[in-house]
């Protein structure tokens, strides 16, 4: 049987997202990270040990490959609570550990197990994420869209990726916002 391959994605220079994946030492990159707030709340997050998790269970290869290529140690995230009423930005976390093996694939009891998965040539990654603070005012989806100088914003135009970028300048209009 011949052995399978480790997942490969296109040349990350030619890519839509080519630009968070080169970086200059030391300079820090924004994200956007989302979980249902009946699943892992922002409010669970500061609760854990350390105030840090595992970002596990992502099972969509751009979103994964943010994960396992892209995002460093240092690197801040907004967390998004989805499909909450409403929809919002409502905290800071940073990550502490770079990506490594989803252990969530290969676990059989566990809903995002992931049968193809070969821990030799692992297909789903993680990054460990840590609460930095509880944004003053959550920023909403609705007040996102509603800001012409956010309309490029990879949350609206990427909607179902639960990891996506953010640029410094989104980064900056989205915290003024949630201190007005």
């Amino acid at each position: 049987m011949p052995t399978k391959k480790a997942p490969q994605s296109m040349p990350y220079e030619q890519g839509k997202w080519a630009a968070v994946y080169t970086r200059a030492v030391g300079e820090r990159r924004y994200w956007l990270i989302k979980s249902e707030p009946d699943v892992f709340s922002f409010d669970d997050l500061s609760a854990a040990p350390k105030q840090t998790t595992c970002w596990d269970s992502i099972r969509n290869t751009g979103a994964r490959n943010f994960l396992r290529d892209a995002m460093k140690v240092g690197d801040l995230a907004f967390y998004y609570h989805s499909n909450a009423e409403p929809s919002a930005i409502v905290g800071i976390a940073e990550v502490v550990r770079e990506g490594y093996p989803d252990p969530t694939a290969l676990d059989p009891t566990h809903p995002y197990f992931d049968p193809a998965s070969d821990p030799a040539t692992p297909t789903w990654f993680v990054v460990d994420v840590r609460a930095v603070s509880k944004l003053e005012k959550p920023v909403s989806l609705a007040d996102i869209k509603a800001r012409a100088d956010l309309a490029d914003m990879a949350l609206i135009k990427v909607s179902r990726l639960s990891v996506v970028p953010v640029t410094e300048r989104e980064w900056n209009i989205v915290l003024a916002m949630s201190r007005s």
